[in-house]
């Protein structure tokens, strides 16, 4: 009986290594295309319809560099390649209605690999990493409540905007996405001081020289994944984002879970339909707010009658200030510290009030 149980047991163990086997050698290193094989790149090749000098030797090199380390970290071309159906779709239809090339679209990979909480050290933020500075001055809300470039669509009309100005300032789409990069100013000073008007030419700061070769890299591995090794199906693909828009004006700071409730969902999707909102409140205003799909029927009517009643259960109070009132003394007036009244508000210590401003008081 022992020597029949023993036979199983081997039996078992040369199956399950055999599948074991099978199952590791259709995921071989044999099984993919060498790194020699993939760097092997025949032009013509273009960015936006300008050529690609592969004839220099230093910009092959340089291609070849970009290609072999993307290619390295496959899992992560394997992300870009899943979450690009969610987000190609809206970026190919901004470009085409701006009559812009498709190629930009990659540079939104290469920025922040399709992620809305990317960030840099030096203050980037979003699919397409903006400053702050320059989203400001595209049209972002960017403040301690909502930062825009964090949700995709607002970021995109941005980042495409900006895009078409870099275009017109330079004649160049390789300069504009280059300028992208390190600023128009940048660009504009090494073209002055170097007199030169080709990016292969041009002497930048190394992530910069990087910048287009790497936009091409993935844009080769993205026009033909399977010759890298990429062999994904249709159902592999993240499906595009589908939202209903609702728009809701609020008295008040108000809890997103609010929302959350009468859109028939919880907090967690919420945010991840509006990675713009940083924290768990809305400010008094007027809001956007995408819920889930087929939620935005119902979802005024649901609000109003959750946000009556938990203004109820915080005894919300609506206070018009005085002449010779000052924060403090409401605040004091009201028994609530002057910390909670300036929040209520999205006030700060400078900031003045003035008779007849409607402040939130919660009791």
């Amino acid at each position: 009986m022992k020597k029949l149980m023993l036979l199983c047991l081997i039996v078992l163990s040369i199956s399950g290594t055999n599948a074991l086997a099978e199952s590791a050698k259709a995921f071989a290193p044999e099984s993919l295309p060498s790194l020699i094989s993939a760097i092997r790149v025949e032009g013509p090749l273009d960015f936006c319809g300008e050529p690609l000098p592969l004839n220099n030797p230093d910009v092959r090199e340089r291609l070849e560099k970009e290609l072999l380390l993307i290619l390295w970290n496959r899992p992560q071309v394997i992300l870009w390649l899943k979450r690009s159906t969610r987000y190609f779709p809206y970026i190919e239809k901004t470009l085409a209605q701006n009559n812009m090339p498709q190629d930009l679209k990659y540079i939104a990979v290469v920025e922040s690999a399709l992620l809305d909480y990317a960030g840099s050290s030096q203050g980037a933020v979003g699919y397409w990493q903006f400053i702050k500075q320059t989203g400001l001055r595209y049209g972002l809300s960017i403040d301690k409540n909502i930062d825009e470039r964090r949700n995709f669509f607002a970021s995109t009309k941005a980042a495409v905007a900006y895009l078409q100005d870099l275009h017109d300032l330079f004649s160049s789409w390789t300069l504009a996405a280059a300028a992208y990069n390190v600023g128009e100013d940048r660009i504009q000073n090494e073209k002055n001081s170097q007199k030169v008007d080709n990016y292969y030419d041009f002497s930048l700061p190394k992530e910069t020289e990087r910048y287009i070769l790497k936009i091409m890299a993935v844009k080769l591995i993205f026009s033909n994944p399977s010759r890298y090794g990429f062999h994904l199906l249709e159902e592999d693909y993240y499906q595009p984002l589908t939202f209903d828009r609702v728009k809701i004006t609020l008295p008040g700071r108000t809890p997103l879970y609010l929302v959350a409730q009468a859109s028939g969902t919880y907090f967690k999707q919420i945010k991840d339909l509006n990675p713009e909102i940083m924290g768990d409140q809305l400010p008094k205003g007027t809001h956007i707010i995408a819920v889930p799909k087929g939620s935005g029927e119902s979802f005024h009517s649901l609000f109003a009658k959750l946000s009556k009643k938990w203004r109820q259960e915080y005894n919300m109070h609506i206070y018009i200030v005085k002449k010779g009132d000052s924060l403090s003394t409401i605040a004091e007036q009201f028994n609530v510290t002057l910390p909670s009244l300036m929040a209520w508000n999205d006030l700060r210590s400078d900031n003045f009030i003035r008779p007849g401003e409607k402040l939130i008081i919660y009791q």
